[in-house]
């Protein structure tokens, strides 16, 4: 028999024949709620994937009938499949155990490190997003997009409206239009973007045209032999989610620089925001830029 202090109750659990104290850890009962909550956290998880899987390929869907430059967007309906395949692993909680704990912790690790990193670079792209130059400049380069048999694409001919205000605005300002043709381009970009601005009532004299380009980076260092660098003050004219690649790219090499940005498609925006991350991720990579 236990003796106990006069005045006091010994207190037992109930159903319990060994008289333990309640409060005293049970490791059956704790293992067993820690499995409850992780089964309940892989099915919050495994639901929110389905959901942005969804999404994602509606997204998809959805382009072709608002219009766009690249079959970049396909990319969407691939996530998309990713996520739901992702999601029904998760629910097939047998399979998702089979892993080795190694395994599964290194998938989260890599998880986690791939969200803080699309979101930091994210952030720097969004930062640019509304930028307007401090001040006048010596010299403007509008950087290219497709250029159609009907005339420019949408992105393109945002970027020269914006020109055109400007330059009506500093009519000291000399432009230079960058941009190669593409196989599917009747015309370089170059030339047609000159004559669009020319019909905006830009005169043709203020307007130098670099039509070698087939990329951003090219865009700058071509561009980069029709005036001086080192003495000029340059603005970079594209689309407000570009602004900040451009910029960096331009700064890379020697410019003194800033952007304006014009303005995008609403509706497009995910879709230029995720293509920016992956080619800020390409570029800083190849040494082309700087974070």
């Amino acid at each position: 028999m236990k003796c106990c202090v006069p005045g006091t109750v010994l207190k037992v659990k109930a159903g319990s024949s060994d008289g333990k104290e309640v409060g005293e850890d049970d490791p059956v009962k704790n293992r067993r709620e820690r499995k409850t909550r992780s089964r309940e956290t892989i099915d919050r998880v495994g639901t929110l994937m389905t959901v942005v899987g969804i999404l994602c390929i509606l997204y998809c869907l959805s382009i072709p009938f608002v219009g766009f430059g690249t079959r970049f967007f396909l990319i969407w309906g691939v996530l998309g499949a990713g996520l739901l395949l992702c999601a029904f692993l998760l629910c097939r909680r047998r399979l998702w155990r089979r892993l080795p704990k190694w395994f599964r912790r290194l998938c989260l690790v890599l998880l986690g490190v791939g969200m803080l990193l699309f979101m930091t670079v994210e952030g720097l792209i969004l930062s640019r997003f509304f930028t307007r130059p401090s001040q006048s400049a010596d010299v403007m380069i509008v950087l290219g997009a497709q250029w159609r048999s009907t005339g420019p694409s949408r992105v393109l001919r945002q970027r020269l409206d914006t020109a055109a205000d400007y330059l009506k605005q500093h009519p000291d300002v000399t432009v230079i239009v960058s941009g190669g043709q593409g196989l599917n381009e009747p015309i370089s970009e170059a030339e047609g973007m000159r004559g669009y601005l020319i019909d905006a009532g830009i005169d043709e004299s203020r307007i130098l045209a670099e039509n070698r380009s087939t990329s951003t980076e090219e865009n700058l260092r071509f561009s980069a032999e029709l005036f001086d660098v080192g003495s000029s003050r340059a603005i970079l004219v594209t689309n407000n989610y570009h602004v900040y690649r451009a910029c960096g790219i331009a700064k890379k090499q020697g410019y003194r620089v800033e952007g304006l940005a014009a303005y995008s498609d609403i509706w497009m925006v995910p879709n230029n925001l995720l293509r920016e991350f992956l080619a800020v991720i390409k570029d800083f990579l190849c040494g082309n830029m700087s974070l």
